[in-house]
């Protein structure tokens, strides 16, 4: 027991050595560190104490360069309040200067407005005219002198532009109308269904007149039964219903059973028929023109156009070669080929509407072509076919001039005696109005018109301006077609004899 506490005893003993040991290291380690951290102080604080040094010279200096600015800006504002001065002492010097001239200047126009009043009222007396009748004399004589530059300058630029167009324009036209041949046709409002007996005549009239009753109320056309020998004429103003009547008395001939309920339904099989070629007369004008993509509706108000026809011309074959024209014209111009072909095809669609519409040709035509969708392009070319309003596009004119070398072809279209008798008297009165003219002839009939003026009256310019006058004044009241030539002829002739 001795031994184990003795043994205890050192044990705890030399514990407590340890501990004092490790109390000693730790207190000399934390006056090491406290050292430390003093050093790392002061080090610090010197840092410090330089850092703050160092600012504080930075801001000196600054402040020594700030002061020099302000200094320099100083002297600036000085110099320019100094420049200021002076230029304002130059200004007052020049406002004195200027009132000065301002007020001998008044006193210089008064002195001139006064001469001039002198100088007028001299002048006045000596030439007898007030101011305002020597101004209009005066004004009158330099609006005649710029009336006959103008008309110089423009004669000379029609000249120079005419020559260089008109060898290309014929030729274009030349071979357009060289390059399509058309079979120009001849029709009327009048149809002749022949007949084989005159006893035919009785059974289309029927009992107390019912057949030709029923016949006329269905077709809407009039039955002339008259004693021309084997022949019944059908008369209508609408060629649609005129068609429809001649197949419906023709089936009805043929068949020879002729009563209201067989005529009615000769006459419905005859609008079948008629609506038939109307649809294939169509198709054909669009395959033979080669146009895509029409409305079926603009096709067949194009085949109702085999059955109308314009101062004798067939209205779908006119608007075909018009087609083929426009195209031939465009390709040469380098112009929209498609514009133009569909804008040429479609001009007259209006002449095959309903008789109930009203308005012109052009305006339903246009009216039409709007309801199938076409370009506005295409409208305005077919409503300036016949010049209102006025071509705006290459395509445009195209068409127009397409449209008047058709209807201008040689046995194209045909007018009775009398309106062509009209229209030579209306261009001779048209003419002989003109200041200066003798005499007149419309010859080529019709196509031209030459005018001999007094030479004694009318000068070169003048002349030239009659036949300007007289183009324009035909353009604007006559209707024609083709186009009108005026020529103009001014004959001087200086006789002498040697004695």
């Amino acid at each position: 027991m001795v031994t184990g506490g003795a043994v205890i005893a050192y044990f705890l003993q030399k514990n407590n050595r340890r501990t004092e040991e490790a109390l000693h290291d730790a207190e000399r380690k934390r006056d090491l560190a406290q050292k430390d951290l003093e050093a790392e102080r002061q080090q610090l604080q010197l840092k410090v104490a330089d850092e703050v040094l160092r600012i504080r010279e930075e801001m000196e200096q600054e402040q020594k360069k700030d002061r020099a600015e302000m200094h320099r800006l100083e002297n600036r504002l000085a110099q320019k309040d100094e420049a200021l001065d002076r230029k304002l002492e130059n200004v007052s010097r020049r406002e004195r200067e200027l009132d000065l001239a301002e007020r001998e200047i008044e006193r210089k126009g008064q002195e001139a407005q006064a001469l001039i009043e002198r100088r007028q009222e001299e002048l006045q007396r000596i030439s007898g005219l007030t101011l305002e009748q020597a101004r209009e004399e005066l004004l009158e004589q330099v609006r005649n002198i710029a009336r006959l530059d103008v008309a110089r300058a423009a004669r000379a630029i029609e000249e120079e532009a005419l020559e260089r167009a008109e060898a290309e324009a014929r030729r274009i036209v030349t071979m357009s109308v060289q390059r399509i041949a058309v079979e120009q046709t001849m029709e009327s409002t009048v149809s002749v269904v022949p007949i084989t007996s005159d006893e035919i005549k009785g059974r289309i009239i029927g009992r107390e007149g019912r057949n030709i009753r029923t016949f006329e109320t269905l077709t809407g056309v009039d039955l002339i039964i008259d004693d021309t020998p084997e022949a019944v004429v059908i008369s209508g103003f609408d060629p649609v219903r005129r068609e429809v009547a001649r197949l419906a008395l023709q089936n009805l001939i043929e068949d020879g059973r002729i009563h209201p309920s067989r005529i009615e339904e000769s006459v419905e099989r005859a609008q079948q028929e008629v609506d038939r070629q109307i649809k294939l007369a169509g198709d054909r004008a669009v395959m033979a023109t080669g146009i895509t993509g029409l409305n079926p509706e603009l096709v067949r108000m194009l085949g109702r156009l085999r059955y109308r026809t314009s101062f004798g011309q067939n209205a779908l074959d006119h608007s075909i070669e018009v087609c083929h024209l426009a195209r031939m014209m465009a390709e040469e111009l380098g112009a929209n080929i498609e514009i133009a072909k569909r804008a040429a095809l479609l001009h007259d669609i209006g002449k095959g509407a309903e008789s109930d519409n009203e308005g012109a040709h052009h305006q339903l035509s246009v009216d039409i072509a709007r309801r199938g969708r076409e370009g506005s392009e295409v409208l305005h070319a077919i409503a300036a076919h016949h010049g209102d309003p006025h071509p705006e596009t290459v395509e445009a004119v195209l068409v127009q001039a397409a449209d008047a070398i058709s209807a201008a072809r040689p046995g194209a279209r045909r007018e009775s005696l009398e309106n062509y008798i009209k229209r030579l008297q209306k261009l001779e009165e048209i003419a002989v109005r003109q200041p200066g003219v003798e005499r007149c002839f419309a010859i080529q009939a019709g196509r031209e018109i030459r005018i001999m003026v007094r030479p004694e009256q009318v000068d070169d310019q003048q002349a030239y301006l009659i036949a300007k006058e007289v183009a324009h004044e035909i353009e604007e009241h006559m209707q024609y077609p083709g186009q009108i030539k005026v020529t103009v002829i001014r004959e001087t002739r200086q006789v002498e004899y040697a004695k």
